[in-house]
């Protein structure tokens, strides 16, 4: 429709929330947009793997997701109308997602949970790590924001310490340790799981 515009979060906004400039308030809004998208993805990248997840352990990994699925939603649902409180358009379609993402797809498909668990490993990580980032960054800006990703930070934490006890050795090592993709992160979590029956 004229005068809608798809593109992300961006730029200075007309105005902004009492007390911070509009080029702060700009600054952070794209730095929440980036949250958004990621935020966006893996809440359906949970619900991927809470659909595709099978084998002996499906159901507890099937029921331990859905609480990640709405929580997760819920947060991006924080973020967006924060940006929008900052006088800027959050972005929410899945091509803006896609266009603007600096991470490939989840590439598993119908696998079994440790596999799918040693991936979302690797998932959670960028997505927290991405998080404190945006933290560091929007703490002399916005320490509204910051609270804000910081209680989110904290709840993500959680969450990946209930996939990393999955993938937890002996021995207080992760099965995925030192992997750099999905793919190689479920391997291991496979290989270790492996070596576990056989040494029970």
């Amino acid at each position: 429709m004229a005068g809608e515009s798809n593109a992300p979060a961006s730029g200075t906004p007309q105005y902004t929330v009492p007390g911070m400039s509009t080029e702060d308030g700009g600054r952070v809004a794209t730095i929440l947009q980036d949250r958004l998208f990621a935020l966006t993805d893996l809440h359906l990248t949970l619900k991927h793997v809470h659909w595709n997840v099978v084998g002996p352990h499906f159901i507890a990994v099937h029921e331990m997701l859905d609480p990640q699925v709405d929580a997760v939603r819920e947060m991006s649902d924080q973020v967006a109308e924060r940006v929008a409180t900052l006088g800027a358009s959050p972005s929410g379609t899945p091509g803006a997602l896609v266009r603007s993402r600096s991470w490939d797809d989840y590439s598993i498909g119908r696998a079994g949970a440790i596999e799918h668990l040693g991936a979302l490993d690797l998932v959670y990580s960028g997505v927290i790590g991405d998080h404190r980032r945006a933290i560091e960054e929007t703490g002399d800006l916005d320490p509204v924001t910051e609270d804000l990703l910081i209680g989110q930070a904290g709840q993500l934490e959680q969450y990946h310490w209930f996939v990393r006890a999955h993938l937890e050795t002996a021995g207080g090592g992760l099965a995925t340790a030192g992997a750099t993709s999905e793919v190689q992160a479920t391997e291991q979590a496979l290989q270790r799981a492996g070596e576990g029956r056989a040494s029970a």
